[in-house]
Parts: structure tokens; C-alpha cells; sequence
């Protein structure tokens, strides 16, 4: 967040936010896209004519880098362009750039002066938080001690936040129960695995 935030202050026309499925990366990438009033191309579908109109506002976000038939031709007409304008780019990836396996050195050279934010797994604050905003959005509200059950015994990932909130929202709603700290432990239990919840 710190990264995207330095915004347009960044040492590099190119910053690349790394992060598994599910860490936020393409939040990030909103919030910066409407302070840029950048466009946002799939890093699939980027193409070497579509260059100058994607830069015209100066912001450019590429997505999921680097995609099925990735152009690293038109990445690096991208980039040179971005430093020739004094553009800026927001690249997201699920790997870093170093095994995207690019073949073009021009390119290899642009990745490695680009600047790189790594979104790690959570900590137990952040995942509070996440889990309280999974509810909040879906007009619920959980009180702490099951909050606290979940952030104990869940795989810490992002995914598994959203994953685990739908699945006690669909239970509540098809049992038409309140989400206490109970019902919580029993969802979990009954998509755990077998030796998960032995102490409980």
C-alpha cells in the first residue's frame, strides 16, 4: 500500500505488485488506476499498435502479467514510452518478474530497474480486519469471539478469508442461523481436515 501510495513519487516508472490469488493485488490496482486515471489492459491482451492510445493519460495498469501469449515486444514499447513521457505503469503478477521467463534481454533489463512490492500472507490483524470487512459486506455482523475462532484455525490467505466467509453465509442463510462462535467452529469443522480440530 505504502508503494502505490508514493504515487507519482516512485523510483521507477514500473512497479510491479507481486501476490498469490486473492492478496488484493487488483484492489491496489483500482485504487491506484482512479488516482492515475489510468487505462488497464490484460497483460494477455496487450499488442504493440494499442501502445501510444493505452499511455495517453500518461497511467497505464497491465494485469496479471504475464499471461498467455505474452507481447514482450509490446511491454517493452510499454515501458520505453512510460520513460520517455515520464508515464507511469502498475504491472500485476502472481510470480516475480525473474521466472516470467522472458526470451527479449531489452525487456529483462527493463523488469529488473522496475520497482517490486511483495503482498505476503497476512498477520493475525490483518486477517481480523479482512474477515470483519468479508462480513460487514455482506451485511453481517460477527462478534469477536468468533472472529477470533476463525483467525486461530484458518489457512492464512486472503483466498481462504473470502473462501471461508462465503461458506458460513450460505450455511447461516440455509439454516437460517445466527453466526455465532459455535456455528462458526461447526462450518469449519465440517470443511477441515480430519485431525484439524482434535483439541477442540
Amino acid at each position: 500500500m505504502a508503494a502505490v501510495d508514493a504515487w507519482p513519487e516512485w523510483p521507477s516508472p514500473v512497479l510491479i505488485l507481486v501476490g498469490t490469488a486473492g492478496s488484493g493485488k487488483s484492489h491496489l490496482c483500482d485504487v491506484w488506476c482512479t488516482r492515475a486515471d489510468a487505462r488497464v489492459v490484460a497483460a494477455s491482451a496487450l499488442e504493440t499498435s494499442a501502445v501510444a492510445d493505452l499511455m495517453r493519460t500518461g497511467a497505464v495498469a497491465v494485469e496479471d502479467a504475464p499471461g498467455d501469449g505474452f507481447d514482450e515486444v509490446a511491454m517493452f514499447h510499454l515501458i520505453n514510452l512510460a520513460r520517455e513521457t515520464s508515464g507511469s505503469i502498475l504491472i500485476t503478477s502472481e510470480d516475480y518478474p525473474s521466472r516470467w521467463n522472458v526470451a527479449l534481454p531489452d525487456l529483462v533489463s527493463r523488469l529488473k530497474a522496475a520497482q517490486v512490492a511483495s503482498l505476503g500472507d497476512p498477520d493475525d490483524e490483518l486477517l481480523r480486519g479482512l474477515l470483519v470487512k468479508q462480513f460487514a459486506d455482506r451485511q453481517l455482523h460477527v462478534d469477536e469471539a468468533a472472529i477470533s475462532y476463525m483467525v486461530l484455525r484458518m489457512e492464512r490467505s486472503f483466498e481462504a478469508a473470502r473462501s471461508l466467509v462465503a461458506k458460513i453465509d450460505a450455511r447461516a442463510l440455509a439454516d437460517r442461523a445466527e453466526i455465532t462462535r459455535n456455528f462458526v467452529a461447526r462450518v469449519m469443522q465440517d470443511n477441515a481436515e480430519p485431525d484439524m480440530f482434535e483439541d477442540d
